[in-house]
């Protein structure tokens, strides 16, 4: 979606809302979406004021909430950059890097195996594994079209890597508190053990500014691998590799961590572009939650739900003890 597109948008709101014909469906959302701005909110209050909203009163907008969820993140995701510094980033990396090869290869083979013993069909459990693998719903989106899924295995998927986001986003910050985790520890396990990029940095903004920069550099590093992977199943699918999608906004991502690294008097503006970033991705998950409609809920069925959280309970176990026992 363009800011022209937004523009338009936002014009017919307006339109709408002078003459009265909002519905209480349209008011309701657009007051918690305003509410989301407010610093009173946080990310895991907003996206379950998103999933409340979803299942009392329905999306009214479920035409634009996929696009805009996904153009709001990258921008919030760029955005984030001016708040990091390009050597921290480097290191983080580093570290990143071992794991991210340990764990994404170890999933999909462990994703292929479950899925013969649990009878989940290859389509479904490919993209299940690619989504906890690499990160959620983009390597979804991204490996569907070279594995030639269909509507309903790529709405199972995508439903439940958004169920096991919101869990996530719950359950980690306070169970890294209670294990005492670093800032660097954290932000490096989210990175690794939890799916989409929102929910990973919605997570280690709650447990702090450190954990935050960590995690949004290793998350992105790792979705770099959407182009691999991918790679590898057009080729093993025996079909081409012109639907494969490559995240051009990681490089805008560098581009700002660079500026705000090098370019002096930057330091003046940075945290205001930051602040409003995360004000962007408070909003991400928001949408995100209201886009969890009963019917998602109701596609997901148990043995591919098992899948998923089998997957997503081994690489997070697996990865919280290496970084326990390995990283201080």
């Amino acid at each position: 979606m363009s800011f022209k597109d937004l523009a338009t948008l936002f014009r017919k709101l307006m339109e709408r809302t002078f003459s009265g014909k909002l519905t209480w469906q349209e008011w309701l959302f657009w007051g918690l979406f305003l509410t989301c701005l407010t610093p009173w909110i946080s990310a895991p209050i907003a996206l379950a004021m998103g999933i409340i909203l979803a299942q009392v009163s329905g999306h009214p907008y479920p035409k634009h909430n996929k696009v805009a969820t996904k153009d709001l993140l990258k921008y919030s995701v760029i955005g984030l950059g001016f708040g990091m510094n390009a050597y921290s980033a480097v290191n983080a990396g580093k570290d990143g890097m071992l794991f991210t090869i340990a764990t994404i290869s170890g999933t999909l083979l462990l994703g292929a195996l479950l899925a013969i013993i649990l009878k989940v069909d290859k389509g479904t459990s490919k993209l299940i594994s690619s989504g906890t693998a690499i990160c959620g719903g983009s390597a979804i989106a991204a490996v569907a079209p070279v594995i030639k899924a269909d509507e309903k295995q790529i709405s199972v998927a995508l439903g439940i890597v958004f169920i096991l986001n919101s869990v996530a986003l719950f359950v980690f910050p306070p169970l890294g508190k209670v294990l005492n985790l670093s800032q660097y520890q954290f932000g490096l396990w989210s990175a690794i053990a939890i799916h989409d990029t929102s929910s990973v940095v919605g997570a280690a903004s709650k447990y702090g500014n450190e954990a935050l920069g960590i995690a949004t550099t290793v998350k992105l590093g790792r979705a770099l691998w959407i182009i691999p992977v991918t790679l590898l199943m057009a080729l093993l699918q025996g079909g081409g590799v012109k639907n494969i999608t490559i995240p051009y906004f990681i490089g805008w991502f560098i581009v700002a961590m660079l500026v705000n690294t090098f370019v002096p008097g930057i330091e003046a503006i940075s945290p205001y572009i930051v602040k409003l970033a995360k004000a962007g991705l408070v909003l991400t998950l928001f949408l995100i939650g209201a886009g969890l409609s009963r019917e998602t809920l109701k596609s997901v069925g148990i043995r591919p739900m098992l899948l998923g959280v089998i997957l997503w309970i081994v690489i997070s176990t697996v990865s919280l003890y290496i970084i326990i026992n390995t990283i201080q």
